[in-house]
């Protein structure tokens, strides 16, 4: 696998403040501080899809829920090869690799959703009722990551995903089998939680590179309607808090060092109702989707923070745009809280590491969401392996725009080549989907940049169209072979291309384009035609000067409805 030089030197360029914290954390007021009192500004990345699969990671949304998903594999393939499949996947997603690559790039934590079957039967399958069954291989999953985060300087945040029974209507994001109690509606449920965090304290208690125990993900429930709602309306809360209360406690018997982050309800959002502060060293959580970056889009949890006097924590966050990524960790650094972005890796374009499932797992995905015949046995399995195989770091696509949009950009706004490029006396020919790492309306303009519609109200909108490759506003497709191309270039957007000058001097400069209804393109105001018709075309655009050092040519769509580019070159003039 590689990485451009750009992704690999990112932690160098990081601001300063807390990158390599050290010692245990607590809290401070409303700052999380280190051993020597340094304020820590946590920059992490959640491992979704490890411990708990989520449908729409797998390109599986129809299906939800892990224990859907499971079941239409054994319906394919069987008990003994889907357990082994689920081996192969738990023991290749996330490996040291992973957390070493993760501190190069300038993350300073990682937040570990956990599915409580991992640790512990569900409470209808107990041998006998009211006790609990401790699974040794998931703790030492556990053992594992925290040993190469101490190793890398990482702090592991433990996170509840998915609590016995399931904490919400939102079923996929916490395995709820709704036919069942939630964890709501069962005493049991509840107490096995609160039993199963003593039993995590009690294994964690003396280890400094723990950050914190984030104690129930995303609560989604209507107590005046069970089964319906996910609780934004809720004004007590009565049963979140009281839950996290007595796991709390039950940590503090144990462990009275490490931090406890609680989470409201509604997503972690709600927190109506909530009682005084009821432990010194507490954390808020908030998470953030979809929603506008500006200082009212915060302004509630930071009124919650002063006047709790505990810290706030963007606990979740992602799913979007390069321009969203930015904007949102600019936003909330600025005002001191940290982050943890979700997930590290998925199948999908929009995260630091992009899995390639193969070519066989599109054909389960189409049978089991009912668009496809179903495959063998033997072929699904192959393809369930090959996803699993490929769900390892050294298989992975690494994304260096979306680590330069979380870890360069909220610091430093300033355009630079996607790759490091030396324009000599050599022609230079420059991909068009390669144009610069930066801001849009710096690095390049496009109409549609991220994704609004929490605050919009109306539909999800996409940002590159062609959802492949950079996870900016620029819409790219791909080739037959896989190249990769700029389309939808449409009227008043632009890019820019950068590359280190050796030489000063005159260039020419060509495209290779195409349009249908033909179009015109220039890095000028005159441009050049580009004829309507299916071919690439090669068009001469002029020349610039350029001076030594680092030079920049800007391609704008002058008179565009559906124009394609494939390339640029610069030339000796």
């Amino acid at each position: 696998m590689k990485f451009g030089s750009i992704a690999l030197a990112l932690a160098a360029l990081l601001s300063s403040a807390n990158a390599r914290a050290e010692g245990w954390l607590r809290v401070d007021g409303t700052q999380i501080v280190d051993d020597s009192g340094q304020l820590v500004i946590l920059r992490g990345m959640g491992l979704g899809g490890w411990m708990l699969q989520e449908g729409y990671m797998l390109k599986l949304g129809e299906l939800g829920q892990q224990h859907v998903i499971r079941a239409k594999l054994v319906e394919l393939v069987g008990e003994k090869r889907t357990a082994e499949f689920y081996r192969a996947w738990l023991d290749n997603h996330t490996t040291e690799a992973d957390i070493d690559q993760m501190a190069k790039w300038g993350f300073n934590s990682v937040r570990l959703p956990i599915h409580f079957d991992q640790l512990t039967l569900p409470s209808d399958k107990e041998p006998k009722a009211g006790e609990d069954t401790w699974l040794e291989d998931g703790f030492q999953r556990i053992d594992r990551l925290l040993e190469w985060s101490r190793k890398h300087g990482i702090y592991l945040i433990l996170d509840l995903h998915a609590a016995p029974g399931g904490q919400g209507n939102d079923l996929a994001i916490s395995d709820r089998d709704p036919t069942k109690p939630s964890l709501w509606e069962s005493a049991e449920n509840q107490r096995k939680t609160v039993v199963l965090w003593k039993k995590l304290a009690a294994r964690y208690k003396d280890e400094p590179w723990i950050g914190a125990y984030d104690v129930i993900n995303e609560p989604n429930w209507s107590f005046a309607t069970p089964g319906k709602g996910n609780g934004c309306d809720e004004t007590e809360n009565k049963g979140v808090w009281e839950l996290q209360q007595r796991i709390t406690k039950a940590i503090r018997e144990v462990d009275q060092r490490h931090i406890v982050i609680i989470e409201g309800n509604c997503w972690g959002n709600n927190y109506r109702g909530l009682p005084p502060a009821w432990d010194a060293n507490m954390a808020i959580s908030f998470h953030k989707y979809w929603n506008r970056n500006d200082p009212a889009s915060v302004s509630a949890i930071e009124e919650l923070r002063d006047r709790y006097n505990r810290p706030v924590w963007l606990g979740e966050s992602g799913e979007n745009s390069n321009v969203w990524f930015r904007d949102s960790i600019a936003l909330v650094e600025g005002d001191g809280i940290g982050w943890a972005f979700w997930p590290l890796k998925k199948i999908g374009f929009n995260q630091p590491l992009e899995i390639d499932p193969g070519p066989g797992w599109a054909r389960i995905v189409a049978w089991a969401t009912g668009k496809g015949p179903k495959p063998g046995a033997d072929e699904a399995f192959a393809a369930m392996m090959q996803l699993a195989e490929n769900s390892r770091f050294d298989r992975n696509i690494p994304k260096p725009d979306v680590i330069d949009a979380m870890m360069r950009q909220p610091h430093d706004s300033a355009a630079r080549p996607f790759i490091t490029r030396l324009l000599g006396t050599a022609p230079l020919t420059i991909r068009a989907a390669d144009y610069d790492l930066g801001t849009a309306g710096v690095a390049y303009f496009d109409a549609a940049d991220a994704n609004y519609h929490v605050a919009t109200g109306g539909e999800r909108t996409l940002w590159n169209n062609g959802t492949t490759y950079r996870n900016d506003g620029v819409d790219i497709a791909r080739e037959a072979d896989g190249t990769p191309y700029v389309t939808e270039f449409v009227t008043s957007e632009w890019m820019r291309f950068s590359a280190d000058v050796a030489v000063a001097g005159r260039r020419s400069v060509t495209i290779r384009a195409r349009s249908a209804k033909g179009g015109r393109v220039g890095i000028d105001e005159r441009g050049a035609a580009i004829a309507a018709g299916t071919d690439w075309q090669t068009l001469d655009l002029g020349s610039i000067d350029l001076l030594a050092g680092r030079g920049s040519v800007v391609l704008r769509a002058i008179d565009c409805s559906d124009c394609e580019i494939e390339s640029l070159t610069l030339a000796p003039r």
